[in-house]
């Protein structure tokens, strides 16, 4: 079952089938259930006024605003496996593991403990915690920690005394140590998060227990991201194509010169084109990027760079732009069409994050053949392995977030290219290879989900 917010009416939904009073933080709260069963998954909508009124920034109203909102999916979670019939009857409660996602519905675990198991309910259900990015922990005043309604011998597990950011109750801390797994969304990002440098002042809370930390790869859609059949690739002189050595090759130059074309960059078969797609922000690393100007703009390439982020960053996008219109073009905003077609036209992605948790798109770029160069952090080292002339590689990367290191890394990657185009096409036929779906990350998930289930 899927417990998720309903931010509007979905016609698919049709009417309730369930309501439920909960108290949420105090308040007496009447909730309604949708319930519809897709692909073999029970998807179950949260209907309340406090969603929709959020729907065009579902993230507005500060921490507690988010919390309060949190706080009512997480108990109407809890309680759905009662209330809701899925399949003629609910789930009811004796086979539970609730997952719950970053701090957002970290409160989860936390209740399901001082609501329900402590007053002899739900005795054998089980809670995991996903970590998909430990920056974010739902960070605020120490007295807050009173709005959550619970009882005062809960509330020391909100409480942390950050040397950076001070004393503040933090949603987060809770949700780890109430949960009975924290799985983080890669296994390098697990170990990552536990290092005072990575963990966001919770490194000490998640070493108290590291034997409750994992991490596993998201996988990718093939149904959205395939080179075979997207759609985004049939029109504008873009094509389909496969994962043989004659396809990449004419399917790679076929959109390289599409995009040359619609970008107004010259058309140019033998230049190395480098797509990055992402926020313009520090975290992604793009100041290193501008930083390497010179270096770049002395080799036989074109950048093509999407995303919005910083308005200085962006600024200083169009400036590169201007000063190198034949070789740089900037799409400031987002275009899921632009996306696909970068990915499927650049013979490199450029991907120098400070910190990336799982990331996805070097695992888009690996399957339609873009060779990743990246930052070896989090979900980048655990999928990209770096090739060093002789090995299995599947890409090149780099270890310190500087921009001499990150030339270095491309400067490899631009010899291959042009130089050892045969190897630099294996690279990227091996990248194509890889069984990088959720199957494999789906069964990994199984395991430790069992794991937790049988925890004591």
């Amino acid at each position: 079952m899927s417990v998720i917010p309903m931010y509007n009416h979905y016609d698919e939904c049709g009417e309730p089938c369930a309501r439920v009073s909960i108290n949420v933080m105090g308040q007496a709260v009447d909730v309604d259930y949708f319930h519809v069963h897709r692909d073999g998954v029970d998807l179950v909508f949260v209907s309340h006024s406090c969603f929709y009124e959020v729907a065009g920034d579902i993230y507005q109203g500060g921490t507690m605003g988010v919390a309060w909102r949190g706080a009512l999916l997480s108990q109407a979670g809890i309680e759905a496996v009662w209330h809701v019939p899925c399949g003629g009857v609910p789930f009811g409660d004796e086979s539970l593991l609730y997952v719950a996602n970053d701090w957002h519905t970290a409160l989860l675990p936390v209740y399901l403990r001082a609501f329900y198991q402590e007053h002899m309910q739900l005795g054998y259900a089980r809670s995991v915690l996903i970590v998909h990015n430990i920056a974010h922990q739902g960070r605020s005043a120490p007295d807050d920690v009173r709005r959550l309604g619970l009882p005062d011998h809960h509330t020391g597990a909100f409480y942390l005394d950050d040397p950076v950011g001070g004393p503040c109750m933090n949603i987060m801390k809770a949700g780890i140590e109430y949960a009975t797994k924290v799985i983080a969304v890669s296994p390098s990002y697990a170990w990552e998060i536990q290092t005072d440098e990575g963990g966001w002042g919770l490194a000490p809370t998640l070493r108290n227990d590291p034997h409750k930390i994992s991490g596993i790869v998201n996988g990718m859609d093939f149904n959205e991201w395939s080179p075979e059949h997207d759609t985004f690739l049939q029109s504008d002189g873009f094509q389909n194509y496969n994962t043989d050595l004659q396809g990449l090759w004419t399917g790679k130059q076929a959109c390289k010169a599409a995009l040359q074309r619609q970008l107004g960059l010259p058309e140019d078969p033998y230049a190395c084109m480098i797509g990055f797609v992402g926020r313009l922000d520090e975290q992604k690393g793009i100041d290193l990027v501008l930083n390497s100007e010179e270096f770049l703009m002395n080799q036989h390439i074109q950048m093509v760079f999407l995303g919005t982020g910083r308005p200085d960053l962006q600024d200083k996008l169009y400036d590169m732009q201007q000063r190198n219109s034949d070789k740089v073009r900037a799409w400031i905003g987002f275009s899921n069409q632009t996306a696909h077609r970068i990915t499927a036209a650049s013979d490199i992605i450029l991907m120098p994050s400070r910190y990336e948790p799982c990331g996805l798109n070097q695992l888009y770029a690996m399957h339609y053949g873009a060779v990743p160069v990246v930052h070896a952090v989090g979900g980048l080292r655990d999928t990209v392995r770096h090739f060093d002339g002789y090995n299995e590689g599947t890409g090149f990367t780099f270890e310190r977030a500087e921009a001499d290191k990150l030339q270095w890394s491309l400067g490899q990657a631009l010899h291959c290219f042009h130089e050892h185009r045969d190897s630099f096409m294996q690279v990227a036929l091996r990248g194509m290879h890889q069984d990088l779906g959720w199957d494999h990350a789906a069964y990994l998930y199984e395991q430790k989900l069992l794991e937790a289930k049988y925890a004591h």
